[in-house]
């Protein structure tokens, strides 16, 4: 009997020890879909913007590596006989600025329209024309 208290009791010190530790987890190294890059400084409305810093912005919450939306498209390039890398919208030769555009203010299949406000016409067109590497 006396040896089953101590053995309950040298349990309950250590439950004590470990409660007791109040450290923080160590930090995790964020995706980067999980962090949202800085906007680019100066007037929403200007073109010639940087277009690769508007789509890291705007856009890189999703088709960043990643992102849900790089994930659905990487799904789909995939089936379609692709490699994945295909599935990063940066990494695309397809796409043109107008398809871009559209996609962006009319949304298609998970990814809803960008309004106005959410990306200025310069913006979209900025972040279209990285996209799209220059072609209309």
């Amino acid at each position: 009997m006396r040896q089953a208290i101590l053995a309950v009791g040298l349990i309950g010190l250590c439950g004590v020890a470990v409660a007791q530790d109040k450290s923080p987890p160590p930090p995790q190294a964020m995706l980067d879909y999980q962090t949202r890059a800085a906007p680019p400084a100066g007037d929403r409305t200007a073109p010639g913007r940087d277009g690769a810093a508007l789509f890291s912005h705007h856009c890189g919450y999703c088709h960043l590596t990643g992102g849900m939306g790089t994930n659905l498209l990487t799904k789909q390039r995939v089936a379609a006989g692709e490699p994945p890398a295909m599935g990063l919208l940066a990494n695309r030769t397809d796409l043109t600025a107008d398809y871009v555009q559209a996609v962006a203010r009319t949304g298609k299949g998970a990814m809803p329209r960008q309004t106005r406000v959410d990306v200025t016409d310069a913006e979209l067109a900025a972040i279209a024309a990285y996209l799209s590497k220059g072609k209309p």
